[in-house]
C-alpha cells in the first residue's frame, strides 16, 4: 500500500531527486531562503512529513468565509493515484506547479509528484505564470485566468486540467485548435481537489458532462444537488450545494449553485446558466446576482469589471436570443476591480456589496 511516507524513486523537485528523509532539509531551505510561493511549498512539505495522519487546509472562501478542515494524508495519496490512473501519468513524466501551495490544488500537485514519481517544476503562481517557460510538460493545472493568459504557450503542455471556476464558452472556443488536451475539473477542498473531469477540446462530440474519477459514485438529494460517495478520499458522503443533471452514477451536468438561485417574481433563475449565455457576447469579467426589490422580491442585476459603455452593453444583452425575458438583467453596475481570493476565485458576495455602495 502506498502511503504518505512513500516517495517515488523517480520524484524530482526543480530537477533534483529527493527521498522522504531529504524533505525536511528541502522544506527548511525553502522557508528560510525562498520567495513567498516557495515558503508555502516548504510549509506544506513540513506538514507532509510530520507524524500526524492529517493535514489542516483552508477552503478557498469563494462561497463564504474560509474554513480550516482536516484531510487524511492517505486520502490525499489515494486522490493522487486516481488522477494518475485517469490521465495515464507515469514515473518521470514532467509537471508544472503554477498554483499556490496554500490551497488544495497546489498541495495536490506536490502530492501527485511525490506519489507518482513526476518531475515537478515550480514557478511563481501569478496570472501569467508560463510567460518565461521553455520546457515542455506532460501535465499541468491552472485556473481559467491563467489559461487565458497562456494561450500562446499551450504548446508547452500535453495535458492541462483547469479548475477554480467554470470555463467560459469564449475561452473554450479559443482552445479548440490547440494540440494540448484540456480538461475542466469539478471538485472542492473537501473532496481533495477534483473528483470529476470534462474534456473541453479534442472531443468526438461536444459534451456538457463531467465524468467521475475511479472509485467514485454519484447521486442527488431532494434538492437535485450532487452527493459524492468516495470512501477512498472522504470518510462520509459529501453533500454539495451544486445543482446537477445526473446522467448516471459516474456522469453529471453541472447547472449551478443551489444557494445562488434567484427568485424574481416567482421565477427561479440560475446565475451560472445565465452567465454561460452572456459569455457569448461579453468579453470582460462579469457575474449576475439578485438584489432586493420591493415588487419582484429579488431582481436580476449584472456586475461588470472595468469601465464600459453601459448603454451599449444593455443593447447587446437585450438582443441575445438565448436569454429568456426573465434572464435579461434589470440593472447594470460597474466596478473597477472585482474582489478575488488568493488563488483567483471571485468572491461574489463581497464584490456585489462593493458594487452596490
Amino acid at each position: 500500500m502506498i502511503t504518505s511516507k512513500n516517495i517515488h524513486l523517480a520524484f524530482k523537485l526543480n530537477g533534483i531527486s529527493f527521498s522522504f528523509d531529504d524533505l525536511k532539509e528541502v522544506a527548511y531551505s525553502l522557508i528560510k531562503e525562498g520567495e513567498d510561493f516557495e515558503v508555502a511549498i516548504g510549509n506544506f512539505l513540513i506538514d507532509w512529513i510530520d507524524d500526524s495522519d492529517v493535514i489542516e487546509v483552508s477552503t478557498s472562501g469563494s462561497t463564504g468565509v474560509p474554513q480550516k478542515i482536516k484531510l487524511k494524508k492517505q486520502h490525499m495519496v489515494n486522490s493522487a493515484m486516481a488522477t494518475g490512473e485517469y490521465f495515464g501519468l507515469k514515473p518521470t513524466n514532467t509537471a508544472l506547479l503554477c498554483l499556490p501551495a496554500t490551497y488544495i490544488a497546489g498541495k495536490m500537485m506536490l502530492v501527485r509528484a511525490m506519489v507518482l514519481g513526476l518531475h515537478l517544476e515550480c514557478v511563481q503562481p501569478n496570472s501569467n505564470p508560463v510567460q518565461k517557460i521553455k520546457a515542455v510538460y506532460d501535465f499541468g493545472a491552472m485556473i481559467p485566468l491563467q489559461l487565458e493568459n497562456s494561450l500562446s504557450k499551450m504548446k508547452h503542455f500535453r495535458t492541462l486540467i483547469i479548475g477554480g471556476s467554470p470555463l467560459s464558452n469564449r475561452l473554450i472556443s479559443q482552445i479548440q485548435t490547440k494540440k494540448t488536451m484540456v480538461y475542466e475539473t469539478y471538485g472542492m477542498t473537501e473532496t481533495i481537489s477534483h473528483i470529476a473531469v470534462k474534456k473541453v477540446n479534442h472531443a468526438i462530440k461536444k459534451t456538457t458532462y463531467f465524468e467521475a474519477l475511479p472509485n467514485i459514485k454519484l447521486k442527488i438529494d431532494d434538492r437535485n444537488c450532487l452527493v459524492i460517495h468516495a470512501p477512498e478520499i472522504a470518510e462520509k458522503e459529501v453533500i454539495t450545494n451544486d445543482v446537477v443533471n445526473l446522467i448516471s452514477a459516474s456522469q453529471f451536468e453541472w447547472l449551478g449553485r443551489f444557494d445562488s438561485i434567484i427568485n424574481s417574481g416567482g421565477v427561479k433563475l440560475n446565475p451560472e446558466t445565465i452567465e454561460a449565455k452572456l459569455n457569448e457576447v461579453l468579453k470582460q469579467s462579469f457575474f449576475v446576482a439578485g438584489i432586493p426589490d420591493p415588487v419582484l422580491g429579488e431582481k436580476l442585476v449584472l456586475i461588470l469589471e472595468g469601465s464600459v459603455d453601459v448603454l451599449a452593453i444593455q443593447t447587446t444583452v437585450a438582443q441575445l436570443k438565448s436569454l429568456t425575458k426573465f434572464e435579461i438583467p434589470k440593472e447594470i453596475f460597474c466596478l473597477e476591480k472585482f474582489i478575488r481570493t488568493e488563488n483567483g476565485k471571485l468572491q461574489r458576495t463581497k464584490t456585489l456589496s462593493l458594487a452596490l455602495k
